[in-house]
């Protein structure tokens, strides 16, 4: 953005088209105006707040005067005379020793509507033929000194400071007050032509008593409805003294000399009227103004819809700032411009990821040979043999906690509340569903459970009847439901540490047990009420977590604590000295066993009776006898953490779920592999191969992944030394780049995996990486507000700096090539579209309206004529995070701040236009990309971790060749958006 203008709304400059008449001109200028005053209602506000101030103080700054100056006094007090009215002067007035002098004086203030406008006016000693004019009072034996009160020294403009013709860079309007007579209100500017010199008290009393001293004031005045008197021949007058300011205690005393110039008599001659002369004048003087309007005098029409014959163009609101969009000149009737929903729909394909980092007791094994786990919003049935997936997605935010049926069928799943659109939290809840249809069988809980689900468990002893639910709520609320009738049957407080498991007996119904920090208790359900019993760890020490349990074959408790050890708890008779009598008999610690250095995270029974546990700190996989004697063990790489979960699949054969986010299937002889493996942290970077099923991911987690879109698995992974946040592939598929956090900059050869050139730019993240169409050029936006483009040779292996490209004002967040790849289009974070030449040296184009009809090589900007449609009203800027127009141009992807893919038809240049919506992911989705030949999209999920693989189904497979100006006669669907299926 050009660092002279302050409009947010970029304006060309060197606009050809001329004014018809000047009538026109006028209207243009005054709807200008009136948009500049939109944007400036803040900086008014500030204005006015100080105006209250000066009022404040003026009786200080008077009784400091004259202090200092007692024959001050008169000329404060002096009366003005205006249109035969007596009115005391606002500032101090100026006079001719024993002569009646007429001058001119040209006044230039800033206006209530951003600038003001000159104004000539003549003063002369009163006379009975002269009422219009405002007369300097005449005082005898003293010399002329203009005087003038402002607020503070701050308050002292720039442009005051300057002398005549040299530029004001500043422009930002102020507003000040102005007199009002009539109906007319009317601003007052003051143009000074010497430069401000500071100077104390007394050299003010030296000035003052100084006979010899000749200058010129003037008191400012209103002009009235009255015609003014016929300007008078200047007279010639030396030119004045500097402009002194008295500074005490944020008092200002300024005293000003000015010229008269014939440029006012001619302004004054020009004036059609005084609201047209002001308009004229603040247009004048503001370059920003005078650019907007001649952009506006071409652009005619109803608001939000301004075109001309040359300049069509229409405006969007962002977070109440204007965005210009010019209109392509293949839209011969934008007003009849119909969008309709994409004849493409999406349907989810895979799911990369396993949420392991923060969940217990989430991976199953179930008869049908699937693997059941979820992430995000998504609960992931995956056929281990047949390597394929099936998915529930009845979930509306993420999913945190499984439980499966005795059946081995039916699955409950708890989710978290979540938050809607504006920020309300929502009602978490758990459903019950079957895993052969994935059909809902029954919803519970809405509007019981608060903040989220941690924990569910079937009943064993009674065939599965009762579900055992734990919230997130202060409290931990325990209920017991009959899931079948949706009836609640009991419900307690828990405690007000964080619970992590809860089972059911397997022999008894009545009996509950849950664990967590510092706790493990022993519930009783009698009827409908339920009764706790803590357990006692006695001589043991009492461990700060108790991570898991499970229910031997002999009825005893195993649990295993944050010291590594695995207690086992029997039941013993009641100690009657210390309970008393009628005590009944309790579970006390029986044996103590050292398992793990560090967390024992997980325990998983055996059908024989022995125990698997899974480690922390050493991440390793125990097994152990009925008897806990140690029998195997091994280690699990380090690159997948630590072991979090333990499913059996036939005595012999493991899966494993990793703190890492990583499913591994394996054995105690032959080791584990990966079968499911996925990002750890907030991921932002995504970038699809040029001509194979292949994207890379980075994130926050310093990893950078490449995989395979038909194989579904992970084909490498390499760390880096920063956390990635954005990538794109050069055109010949054989390097990718990756921008890091700290503007640094790597470039990978696929095949080796090695780093081929590294640099950095700036010390600022960068926040995309774009290659030409030929690449050719590599352009490099980050968040320290420039675009620097490199030169690329050696087949993508060598860099050299090309130019950076200057002028935004905020940082950039996407950029596209044209497909000549000699222009780059870019989006900033204040809602900036800024075009740049860079064949011809990184130039901007100031003109926007010469990019109207440039075709683009690919589409990821946010903000541009043709998906303007993909933001909803009342939008506040940041709700769509990344978008992506197809290959085939037929169809555009949208990430939104709300867990949301939209599939919108490309173009839809029109405000709510209808689109496609797809859930899955359970945080902001951050990027999406097609694949090269457009049958799948990617979107990344940000804290989720998510990847999702969506399957594109239905027409544009080909090339869609369809112009804007034929889309204009297609019949409209709904525009109400709808749900993706």
């Amino acid at each position: 953005m050009d660092g002279s203008t302050n409009s947010l709304d970029d304006v060309s400059a060197e606009s050809s088209t001329g004014c018809p008449d000047r009538l026109s001109l006028m209207e243009v200028r005054l709807q200008a105006q009136e948009d500049e005053i939109t944007l400036l209602k803040s900086s008014l506000a500030d204005a006015l707040r100080k105006l209250r101030l000066h009022d404040q103080q003026i009786p200080l700054l008077k009784q400091q005067l004259i202090a200092v100056n007692p024959a001050a006094a008169r000329v404060l007090n002096h009366s003005c005379y205006v249109d035969g009215i007596s009115k005391p002067c606002r500032l101090s007035t100026s006079s001719l020793d024993g002569c009646n002098q007429t001058f001119t004086s040209r006044i230039s203030n800033t206006a209530e509507n951003g600038e003001g406008g000159d104004k000539t006016i003549s003063n002369h000693k009163p006379s009975t033929g002269d009422m219009c004019t405002q007369t300097e009072p005449w005082i005898p034996n003293h010399n002329s000194v203009q005087l003038a009160l402002t607020r503070t020294s701050q308050s002292l403009s720039l442009e005051d400071a300057l002398l005549e013709g040299i530029p004001f860079a500043d422009e930002t309007p102020t507003k000040l007050r102005g007199e009002e007579d009539g109906d007319e209100d009317q601003t007052w500017s003051s143009l000074v032509e010497d430069a401000i010199q500071p100077t104390t008290i007394r050299t003010l009393q030296q000035q003052l008593s100084k006979s010899s001293e000749d200058s010129q004031g003037s008191c400012p005045q209103t002009p009235t409805s009255c015609s003014p008197a016929p300007p008078k021949e200047p007279t010639s007058i030396p030119h004045g003294g500097p402009l002194s300011s008295i500074q005490e205690d944020e008092k200002t005393l300024v005293r000003r000399n000015s010229e008269r110039s014939k440029d006012s008599q001619d302004k004054t001659k020009l004036r059609l009227s005084k609201k047209a002369a002001s308009s004229t004048n603040l247009l004048t003087r503001s370059p920003s103004l005078e650019s907007r309007a001649k952009d506006l005098i071409s652009s005619t029409g109803s608001q939000g819809s301004r075109r001309g014959t040359q300049s069509q163009s229409i405006k969007m609101f962002i977070r109440g700032r204007p965005i210009t969009m010019y209109i392509p000149s293949d839209i011969l009737n934008y007003e009849e411009l119909k969008i309709d929903l994409p004849s493409q729909k999406l349907d989810l394909d895979w799911v990369y990821g396993y949420r392991g980092r923060d969940c217990r007791a989430n991976l199953y094994l179930l008869p049908s040979g699937e693997a059941v786990y979820f992430i995000a919003c998504v609960v992931v049935l995956y056929h281990i043999s047949n390597q394929t997936q099936r998915h529930y997605r009845k979930h509306t935010d993420c999913v945190r906690c499984l439980a499966i049926h005795p059946d081995k069928v039916r699955v409950a799943s708890g989710q978290t509340a979540g938050v809607d659109k504006d920020g309300k939290p929502l009602q978490p809840f758990v459903h019950i569903w079957d895993s052969n249809t994935l059909v809902t069988l029954q919803q519970i809980g809405l509007g019981t459970f608060e903040r989220g689900v941690g924990s569910v468990a079937f009943s064993n002893s009674d065939a599965g009847t009762f579900l055992c639910v734990i919230d997130d709520s202060n409290e931990h609320m325990l209920s017991v439901w009959d899931w079948n009738k949706n009836i609640k049957h009991a419900e307690v407080k828990s405690t007000n540490e964080a619970v992590l498991a809860v089972e059911f007996s397997p022999t008894d119904t009545n009996n509950i047990i849950s664990c967590g920090k510092s706790h493990v208790y022993f519930w009783t359900m009698s009827g409908f009420t339920m009764t706790k019993k803590q357990g006692i760890f006695g001589k043991y020490k009492k461990p700060k977590f108790i991570m898991c349990f499970v229910f031997s074959l002999t009825g005893d408790v195993l649990t295993g604590d944050s010291e590594g050890n695995i207690l086992t708890w029997g039941k013993s008779a009641a100690d009657i000295k210390t309970l008393g009598k009628g005590a009944k008999e309790t579970l006390q610690i029986m044996k103590q066993t050292r398992a793990h250095e560090g967390s024992v995270f997980t325990m998983c029974l055996l059908q024989g009776g022995a125990l698997l546990s899974g480690g922390g700190k050493d991440r390793k996989i125990i097994r152990w006898s009925a008897d806990l004697a140690p029998e195997r063990e091994c280690e699990i790489p380090e690159k997948f953490g630590a072991v979090r979960t333990i499913a059996d699949v036939d005595g012999e054969e493991l899966l494993v779920g990793t703190t890492r986010n990583a499913i591994l299937r394996g054995s105690f002889s032959d080791g584990f592999v990966a079968i499911v493996q996925g990002h750890v942290d907030e991921t932002w970077g995504l970038a699809t191969h040029p001509s194979q099923n292949i994207f890379l991911t980075c994130g926050n987690d310093r990893q950078v992944c490449v995989w395979n879109a038909e194989d579904h698995k992970l084909d490498w992974c390499t760390p880096l030394e920063e956390s990635g946040l954005c990538a794109d592939f050069c055109p010949n598929g054989a390097l990718v780049s990756v921008g890091l956090s700290t503007g640094r900059w790597v470039v990978l050869d696929l095949q080796t995996k090695e780093v081929v050139s590294d640099l950095t730019d700036g010390n600022e993240q960068l926040s995309v990486m774009r290659y030409s169409p030929d690449g050719s050029f590599l352009a490099v936006g980050s968040h320290d507000n420039f675009i620097y483009i490199y030169n690329v040779t050696d087949a993508g292996r060598r860099y050299t700096r090309f130019g950076k490209c200057t002028g935004h004002s905020s940082f950039i967040t996407h950029l596209d090539w044209s497909k000549d790849g000699k222009y780059i289009m870019s989006n900033s974070g204040d809602y900036e579209i800024l075009y740049w030449d860079v064949a011809s040296g990184c130039k901007l184009l100031r003109n926007r309206f010469e990019s109207k009809d440039r075709e683009w090589a690919s589409y990821t900007c946010v903000l541009g004529f043709h998906v303007m449609g993909v933001w909803l009203e009342g939008s506040d800027g940041t709700d769509i995070n990344a978008l992506c127009r197809s290959h085939n141009k037929s169809m555009v992807a949208v990430a939104d701040d709300f867990c949301k893919v939209h599939l919108f038809k490309y173009p839809c240049p029109k405000l709510k236009a209808p689109s496609y919506k797809y859930e899955g992911h359970g945080s902001h989705v951050t990027n999406v990309r097609f694949t090269h030949n457009d049958t799948h999209l990617l979107s990344l999920g940000g804290k989720d971790t998510c990847i999702l693989q969506w399957r594109v189904k239905g027409a544009g497979t080909g090339d869609n060749k369809e112009h804007l100006a034929s889309s204009s006669t297609v019949r409209s669907s709904s525009c109400s958006p709808e749900n993706g299926t």
